[in-house]
């Protein structure tokens, strides 16, 4: 496969200066002169730029741009109709398809019923306990809020078992027998772990809540952990609700949990569901996207025009609720997770709201980022830079150079409004933890 240099720092700024202060003109894409028969279908079509000062750094790649004011006027174009892997920036159209399906006000419910009844005397449940839900967010301090609630109603030991229904879970698992074990070990203080215990108080501080944390929540379950369904006599003893939707998408896009967006994306219907509703709701052509997994992991494909089209719905469809792409995207330099180490310095700090993307073995090494800037002219500029088969963190580099520069070229950058907020959820997600440095990951294991 042939490799083609993609110039960097300077060479950018002064690529797109020209472009950004005369709207309209395209840096255009050099054809190819001949197939890259290692690409994998279907295949992303690459730019080459003009020839490089010596004295510049090259790095070697594919790379389709697409910058656009809001009101649809280009910036800066490049390979705009090649296909490319966007990694976890599709995760944009995972939360923009969730958004429409139920609305960002939206809770996952999880709903406890008890099987015998309760002797209120010992606090004894003589029966099985049954949790049924698929709250992709439901994690330790949901399961001791449980425990407090049961509480609540007089229960303080079950005598059978703890019943959980297929598609429960817990922690980011995707095992139901293992998050109903969890589930079980957290209902019990005897059993909890420190992890446990810290996200509930960490959770109740939080929300200014310090009189739950004067007791302690306790729920013993005397028999084994099953999988099933309620049986048939089970009484409904409460329902938990989990976060608003755009509370759950903020802190999902901002640390780019790929089980969360997998779970989401099953509620939907599935990678084709969203990958329909995209082509019906945006009037995407059905050959610019193909989604293969609804959190970006492995091969999937979008060319730079169809994602603009869905960074664009995702922020019209937010509007529509007064939300903006801060309220479920990180704001860089700000917001923690995989931007919180990006467009730091004092003057460019808040002035990106991005999802990124990185996979570093999946076509050569797949790096995106699709977002907006604002700058100090007042104009605000959405961009999608998609990279592939190259260095991972030189083309990241080369994404923060491209902003760098069209933003200098309107004036320098400028923050937007944001009032930074403490995300709701604790993700003791050990893959993001040690992935951290990277921003985002591939694990071996895609499930």
């Amino acid at each position: 496969m042939r490799r083609v240099a993609i110039q960097t720092t300077a060479a950018v700024a002064s690529m797109l200066l020209a472009t950004v202060l005369a709207f309209g003109q395209q840096v255009a894409p050099t054809p190819r002169s001949g197939p890259d028969v290692n690409l994998p279908e279907p295949a992303a079509s690459e730019a080459r730029t003009s020839a490089q000062p010596a004295y510049l750094t090259q790095i070697h790649g594919l790379q389709g741009v697409l910058a656009e004011t809001l009101d649809g006027s280009t910036v800066a174009a490049q390979a705009v109709d090649g296909k490319f892997n966007p990694a976890s920036s599709i995760k944009l159209a995972t939360a923009l398809v969730a958004l429409k399906t139920f609305g960002p006000e939206h809770r996952f419910l999880t709903s406890v019923w008890a099987s015998g009844k309760i002797d209120q005397t010992t606090g004894t449940l003589a029966g099985d306990l049954i949790v049924a839900g698929r709250d992709p967010s439901f994690h330790y301090e949901h399961a001791v809020m449980l425990a407090r609630e049961l509480n609540e109603l007089g229960i303080r030991t079950i005598s059978g078992k703890l019943i959980v229904s297929p598609g429960f879970t817990m922690n980011f698992d995707w095992s139901t027998k293992r998050s109903g074990e969890q589930l079980r070990d957290t209902l019990d203080t005897t059993r909890r772990s420190t992890a446990a215990m810290q996200a509930w108080t960490d959770e109740r501080k939080l929300v200014n809540d310090a009189a739950s944390l004067r007791t302690v929540p306790s729920v013993a379950v005397l028999g084994e952990v099953a999988v099933g369904a309620a049986p048939p006599e089970a009484s409904a003893l409460l329902t938990h609700k989990s976060s608003k939707l755009v509370d759950i998408l903020k802190v999902l896009l901002c640390y780019s949990n790929n089980f969360m967006a997998e779970r989401i994306g099953d509620t939907v219907g599935g990678p084709q569901a969203v990958r329909a509703m995209l082509l019906e709701k945006l009037k995407i052509n059905a050959d610019e996207v193909f989604i293969s997994s609804a959190s970006g992991l492995g091969t999937n494909r979008v060319t730079p025009r169809a994602m603009m089209k869905i960074l664009r719905g995702l922020r019209e469809e937010l509007t529509q609720d007064k939300l903006s792409l801060s309220d479920i995207l990180p704001v860089a330099g700000i917001d923690p997770g995989t931007l919180e180490d990006r467009f730091t310095t004092d003057i460019a700090r808040g002035s990106v709201v991005a999802k990124t993307g990185t996979l570093a073995r999946t076509d050569g090494g797949a790096s995106s980022l699709v977002g907006q800037m604002q700058t100090k002219s007042g104009r605000v500029v959405l961009f999608v830079i998609l990279n592939e088969h190259g260095n991972v963190l030189r083309f990241r580099q080369n994404q923060d150079d491209i902003v760098a520069a069209i933003q200098n070229s309107l004036g320098g950058p400028a923050p937007f409004p944001y009032r930074p907020v403490t995300l709701a959820m604790r993700l003791a997600d050990s893959d993001y933890a040690a992935a951290k440095a990277r921003g985002e990951y591939e694990p071996r294991n895609q499930r």
